[in-house]
């Protein structure tokens, strides 16, 4: 054992442990899980989050600059134990903490969370009111004051990757075939395959996203893979999308059958390395090396996993929205922003906008309420709480998100449906919008 001064210091060096071949059935494989979820904080993302500050402590102590990250969870944890170690000050925006445990660990440890009405899970600098504008605009309104570690597009990310976790894995096992990991940033995937191609040129690197219209903490899905940031399409052999089922499946199995307590993210990369291997198997008289990245622990995720999977806490499993299938999303009914427009009076149609409160009160369709995404899905896992004699109209930004619970609400007998091209599509067409709290939610 050794003394350390402090918890930086132990950053990095996780093991790997190789997944006996038993219980995770694939010929031909030695499959190995970094285990990141060892890092003193908890996850990969003490790496980005020391490697993107080490260098500059420094001048950020002199001028006493504020941290400022766009994060939903682990590198704002991270970079907040950092900060609150040199005396620091961190400001996390996101778009949309989904997790409990992540809000109420960055709550305990002093952090500063302000969320903003964006479009989607990960931050898109394309975007005008995303989180990246709204952080530039704060650093030009007060120039000095803040120290933006951007670690969607700092190339210290995947430096960091390279120079750490990539030559860790390549020290270890001297040859590598496969390479599977989450993709947020990206930069764990791309920083660490770029130190094993230099020693494996036929190394393939495995991205992993869910599904378009499925949420697993961490990662990001399909529609939310934008040319930008570190993100690049062509450093990839293959991008898997995973649904949430099946991330919390192959969640279980690592627990029970390896002993990995790790989160949703490292399920859905282990059930892609099943899934990937499976359909393209190792040819005969040859052994694959294959490495997947087991990037935090479960605990941060006990509400998510128990919300979609009560049955693992010995609670009944009801139908859900998560349950449907895509070909049954895609034939949600919808209405167009101006059919609805034309029946808003007609009393026989109850909308629901499915955004964040935020965005809610800046603008909404005339007489919605809000519930936001995730709070109708824990209900409608319980029971159907509208009445059968009104349509529901579902409402979230560019229609896709509300195709899924209209989808589902149709299959129980009740009216619903979504609005096409969503919230978007009703502004552009120059329809009104309220401001504030709609007559449903005013307090009585």
């Amino acid at each position: 054992m050794a003394i350390v001064d402090e918890m930086t210091e132990l950053i990095g060096n996780t093991p790997l442990l190789r997944l006996a071949p038993q219980r995770h059935r694939l010929p031909r494989v030695e499959l190995y899980a970094k285990l990141e979820f060892l890092n003193p904080f908890g996850s990969v993302k003490d790496r980005i989050a020391w490697g993107m500050v080490r260098d500059d402590l420094p001048e950020i102590l002199a001028r006493r600059q504020t941290l400022i990250e766009a994060s939903s969870g682990n590198t704002a944890k991270a970079l907040q134990v950092i900060a609150g170690l040199h005396g620091l000050h961190l400001r996390v925006l996101t778009n949309r903490t989904k997790v409990a445990e992540v809000r109420q660990v960055l709550e305990l440890l002093g952090g500063e969370l302000e969320e903003l009405p964006g479009l989607s899970e990960c931050p898109d600098p394309t975007a005008p009111n995303d989180v990246f504008s709204t952080i530039e605009q704060m650093m030009a309104a007060e120039p000095g004051r803040y120290h933006h570690t951007s670690q969607y597009t700092n190339e210290a990310n995947l430096r960091t990757h390279r120079d750490t976790t990539g030559v860790e894995i390549q020290t270890d096992l001297e040859h590598v075939d496969y390479l599977f990991g989450g993709l947020g940033t990206t930069g764990s995937t791309r920083g660490t395959a770029t130190a094993l191609l230099e020693h494996n040129p036929g190394l393939s690197t495995v991205g992993i996203v869910s599904t378009t219209e499925d949420f697993i903490p961490g990662i990001r899905s399909e529609a939310e893979m934008w040319e930008v940031g570190l993100f690049d399409r062509d450093f990839y052999t293959a991008i898997m999308p995973v649904r949430s089922e099946d991330a919390i499946d192959a969640t279980v199995d690592l627990a029970r059958n390896h002993g990995v307590l790790a989160g949703p993210t490292s399920g859905a990369t282990y059930w892609a390395v099943r899934e990937h291997l499976s359909r393209c198997p190792v040819p005969e008289g040859r052994t694959a090396t294959v490495v997947f990245i087991a990037c935090d622990r479960i605990e941060w995720y006990l509400s998510y996993v128990r919300a979609r999977r009560p049955d693992l806490f010995g609670r009944a499993r009801r139908p859900a929205p998560a349950d449907l299938d895509a070909e049954s999303v895609r034939h949600a009914d919808r209405i167009t922003p101006s059919e609805l427009a034309d029946r808003l009076d007609d009393g026989r149609h109850l909308l629901v906008d499915l955004r964040t409160e935020l965005a809610f009160r800046i603008g909404h369709v005339p007489g919605s309420v809000n519930i936001r995404d995730d709070v109708l899905d824990q209900m409608l896992r319980h029971a159907n709480p509208f009445p059968a004699s009104r349509r529901v109209v579902f409402v979230c930004p560019v229609g896709e998100l509300a195709r899924r619970p209209a989808a589902f609400l149709a299959q129980q007998g009740q009216p619903a449906a979504a609005l096409d091209g969503g919230i978007i599509a009703w502004r552009d067409a120059g329809l009104p919008l309220e401001s504030g709290l709609s007559r449903a939610e005013v307090p009585r």
